[in-house]
């Protein structure tokens, strides 16, 4: 390797060999935080240094995700005042982003897979490697040391170069582009994990599935995953415009939660109120079956705003079927009616990014069933902040890309 103190701008790449010691980066700092607008900033900072089991990845695309809007406002969790806590030297700053794909510049002598000049995705999903739990069989994701990069750890996507490690990476699919492979990790293989990882409930031919919010990002990749699978995806949107985008990437219908009105927490209903909750819940399974064409409820429901819909999601799902939970942008502080729990014998169950051998598999996938991610908008770097005030305020379908390695 060659270091150099050359300034290369957004967009110009370094030969392969050659590392310059500072790199361009979106920072957010501690007083700035409040809306993505002006939390995030552009600053020049240090490469940081490799270690023996990471990687240096020159970042071509980045996804964007709903906790770069978090970070920026430093709520739940301000990331600033943890970093340092999950492998990287203490900062006054955070480079935000959790999935990228780039090109491999450097890698330490104890990676395994990769080599200067492949092409990757990476992944949020970072833990350490030689954790003994881990190496005796342990989900990656149950282990101590198991955070989300860009998020709990720093030197995430939003630079000209990111430090990771190897159990973040993965090929890119031969069928994808740098932009389609940014926009396809997190969200692909979250689902792919939703839908197979949690046994006794794992997608099986034919399984109706609810997907909540699905002309997002996650609802896209979900639909196409539970086609891929075999499965009956029915959408939940907030327009008739974005149910038809569901159908055209393979649902088999949707239902417009702007026309049902019993959203939120049951705990402070009156009888009389719960009474129509539960006439508004009940017409809302019947527009399931309707989709489906047969008394046939939802196997697995994936379910991501928490508060507003986690009480229907309970009530609609079928008899010993599961509730899979990956997030709460409604608020994470929901409550439920519990008979519909045990005396149907449903499931709840978190589930959060998802392992290398998730990963691995979700790709494959990808490549044996062609899928290409839905795409809202690419950005230019400088629109980066824009991006996120978008996904905030739900501007666009489908995934929100930003260029990096690329004019």
């Amino acid at each position: 390797m060659v270091y150099t103190d050359k300034i290369y701008e957004v967009g110009e790449r370094p030969p392969l060999g050659v590392i310059p010691r500072k790199m361009y980066a979106w920072t957010i700092r501690n007083e700035r935080l409040g809306s993505p607008e002006t939390a995030f900033q552009v600053e020049l900072v240090d490469v940081p240094e490799i270690r023996d089991d990471e990687l240096l990845i020159c970042n071509m695309s980045a996804g964007i995700n709903y906790n770069g809007i978090w970070a920026s406002k430093g709520v739940p969790k301000n990331v600033i005042d943890s970093n340092g806590d999950y492998f990287d030297e203490k900062q006054d700053f955070h480079i935000c982003g959790s999935e990228s794909s780039g090109i491999v510049y450097a890698v330490g002598k104890d990676v395994q897979k990769y080599r200067v000049g492949d092409a990757i995705c990476v992944g949020g999903l970072k833990y350490d490697a030689k954790d003994k739990a881990i190496l005796a069989g342990m989900d990656p994701c149950f282990s101590a040391s198991y955070h989300i990069w860009g998020y709990e750890g720093n030197y995430g996507a939003f630079a000209q170069f990111s430090r990771v490690k190897e159990c973040q990476c993965v090929r890119i699919a031969k069928n994808l582009t740098f932009e389609e492979a940014a926009a396809a990790y997190a969200t692909g293989v979250t689902a792919y994990r939703m839908l197979s990882r949690w046994e006794g409930n794992t997608l099986q031919q034919g399984d109706v599935v609810l997907v909540w919010g699905g002309a997002g990002g996650l609802g896209l990749s979900a639909i196409q995953t539970v086609v891929a699978m075999g499965g009956i995806p029915v959408a939940v949107v907030s327009s008739d415009e974005k149910g038809e985008l569901c159908k055209k990437m393979g649902a088999a219908g949707y239902i417009n939660r702007k026309k049902f009105h019993h959203w939120g927490n049951v705990n402070q209903l009156s009888e009389r109120e719960y009474r129509n909750w539960i006439a508004q819940a009940t017409k809302f399974k019947r527009m399931i079956w309707k989709i489906v064409g047969e008394k046939k409820s939802p196997a697995i429901v994936l379910e991501h705003p928490g508060k507003d819909t986690l009480p229907t999601s309970l009530f609609v799902c079928g008899n010993g079927g599961m509730v899979v939970l990956c997030g709460a942008t409604s608020s994470y502080k929901a409550d439920i009616d519990l008979r519909f729990l045990w005396l149907n014998q449903r499931r709840i169950q978190g589930s959060h990014a998802g392992t290398l051998e998730d990963a691995d598999k979700y790709i494959d996938l990808v490549e044996r069933k062609d899928i290409h991610p839905y795409i809202g908008k690419v950005y230019h770097w400088s629109e980066l902040p824009q991006a996120h005030a978008d996904l905030e305020n739900h501007a666009y379908n489908g995934k929100l890309v930003i260029q990096i390695g690329v004019k």
